[in-house]
């Protein structure tokens, strides 16, 4: 009865559930519309609201005119305070009037084209000379060992210096102006493109080996690319070189065929001892100055800054 009992208790079926282990499956691939809706997801996240964009333009630009609103009252104060004579310290209102009568006459607006024509063309010749000397000096550390000390050297030498010689070389043309300009204006954009291609990861070069670049392409696409934003900075140092180069060199080489540019309409107000002529130069030196950092070097920089996603919300 026992082994009966045993068997029959064998035998008898289980009546508990079986659990199974689920099967293990790949995960499915990323669909098209996956895609699509996480590339929009990053748009959106680099996506500056426009309501947003106007409220930080009109910050930007509110506090430089509060700037300029307190220094022009600080200028007024002065000028009433009795510090100095009128014809010594002329006030805002006084400055006006004879920044409204060169305007008029012509010879501020005469002044501003010929110092923006001869600073924009010696920048560009300087741009044209000063890259491929940095390609060159980047592929030639020997070289660059070498010459580097003197770039440096004649990057810090004051341009005014240059003045006395190129007038002995070149006599009151031109060509004596542009000498200036170029010897201000090289050497820094030749230590800015360097300094870009200093910063560049070594493994760009690499790649550029495994796909088979030439030294062309690699300089072309991959170098230059690459070596931007310290490039820029090269160029805007080298702007404003160039432009207080151009100053003093027309500020001293005064006569000849030279042409009449702000420098040579400062000189005028100090040969005339007509302080409100020297303050309205000194503006319209400053002003262009100003201008060519807004209209071009600020724009080309937060688009290069966008482009590589290291633009900031309120710059974008």
């Amino acid at each position: 009865m026992g082994t009966e009992s045993t068997l029959s208790t064998k035998s008898e079926p289980s009546t508990e559930p079986t659990v199974t282990s689920p099967a293990r499956t790949a995960p499915a691939a990323p669909s098209a519309s996956d895609l699509g809706r996480l590339e929009a997801g990053l748009d959106q996240l680099q996506r500056v609201d426009p309501v947003a964009r106007r409220g930080t333009f009109g910050s930007r630009l509110l506090w430089p005119l509060g700037a300029l609103a307190a220094v022009v009252s600080l200028w007024q104060i002065l000028a009433w305070s009795g510090i100095k004579r009128d014809d010594l310290l002329p006030g805002p209102g006084q400055v006006a009037a004879i920044v409204a009568e060169q305007a008029a006459s012509g010879a501020l607006a005469e002044a501003v084209g010929t110092s923006l024509a001869r600073g924009g063309l010696g920048f560009l010749i300087a741009v044209a000379i000063g890259t491929p000397i940095a390609l060159v000096l980047a592929q030639l550390p020997a070289l660059r060992r070498a010459v580097g000390p003197l770039i440096s050297g004649l990057q810090v030498l004051p341009s005014v210096a240059w003045v006395p010689a190129a007038i002995i070389w070149f006599g009151l043309t031109d060509a004596t102006v542009y000498f200036v300009v170029l010897m201000g204006a090289t050497p820094s954009i030749i230590n800015g493109l360097l300094a870009g291609i200093d910063t560049i990861p070594p493994h760009y070069a690499q790649v550029g080996h495994v796909l088979g670049a030439s030294r062309w392409q690699h300089t072309l696409l991959i170098t230059l690319p690459a070596a931007l934003p310290g490039y820029l900075g090269g160029l805007k140092q080298g702007w404003a070189f160039s432009w207080r180069s151009l100053m003093a060199a027309e500020i001293i080489a005064v006569g000849g065929s030279i042409g009449f540019g702000l420098g040579s309409l400062l000189q005028q107000g100090r040969d005339l001892s007509d302080m409100g002529l020297v303050i309205t130069a000194i503006l319209a030196i400053l002003v262009v100055g100003i201008l060519v950092e807004l209209l071009l070097f600020a724009p080309v920089e937060r688009a290069l800054l966008a482009r590589r996603g290291l633009a900031k919300g309120h710059s974008a």
